[in-house]
């Protein structure tokens, strides 16, 4: 015979299921990254390269390119991309014709053109670097749905502030189409067969 404790408790296990599943949906819809960025499917944006120019989402066609956001001051995440995505180039033995590598700032307040244009070129002189304003700096990131703001902790006048910013490189095929991600600190042989099948697709 089922009592009103035991039906009441029944219902407490119930409702604190209900719970733990909504919840779980709801960390997937916020850490999940997204299925197709923006930034190839028509959302416009307009920088200027490093290499001469305005880059937009035109120029996203022509060539597969390895697109990585992150800011020159940043001290460990994007040097090291920018070191591991010439690294997978130069293991399958590709040329820039053949891969692009971009990178582009979320720190527009401090990036100047000529500051990444130094910084790029140290890893590798192929490298574009994109920067924009204020307002092209937000278009791209809403383009590509990248996150990149100032990190909490820092006074308004510090200039040596760190950046949050999203750290995955993202692929992009010869026709513009987003083909995946390679997530930081990947596995190197994951990363490079995936950067050879966006190269072969």
């Amino acid at each position: 015979m089922t009592t009103p404790r035991s039906l009441r408790n029944f219902r407490i296990v119930l409702w604190a299921l209900v719970a733990i599943v909504a919840i779980g949906a709801t960390a997937l819809l916020i850490f999940r990254p997204p299925a197709r960025p923006l930034g190839v499917t028509g959302q416009s944006f307009e920088l200027a390269s490093t290499q001469g120019g305005t880059f937009t989402q035109d120029s996203l066609k022509g060539t597969p390119s390895l697109i990585f956001f992150g800011y020159t001051f940043c001290p460990d995440v994007c040097p090291t991309t920018l070191a591991e995505t010439t690294a997978w180039r130069a293991q399958l033995g590709l040329t820039p014709e053949q891969l692009r590598i971009i990178f582009v700032t979320v720190d527009p307040a401090r990036d100047t053109l000529d500051t990444v244009k130094g910084y790029v070129e140290g890893f590798d002189p192929s490298i574009i670097g994109l920067v924009g304003d204020e307002a092209q700096t937000e278009a791209v990131k809403r383009a590509f749905g990248v996150v990149g703001e100032r990190a909490d902790g820092f006074a308004a006048d510090d200039p040596y502030y760190l950046v949050d910013h999203t750290a995955l490189t993202f692929l992009i095929g010869a026709d513009g189409a987003f083909e995946g991600t390679v997530a930081y600190e990947e596995a190197t042989d994951t990363a490079v067969a995936k950067v050879k099948r966006l190269v072969e697709g």
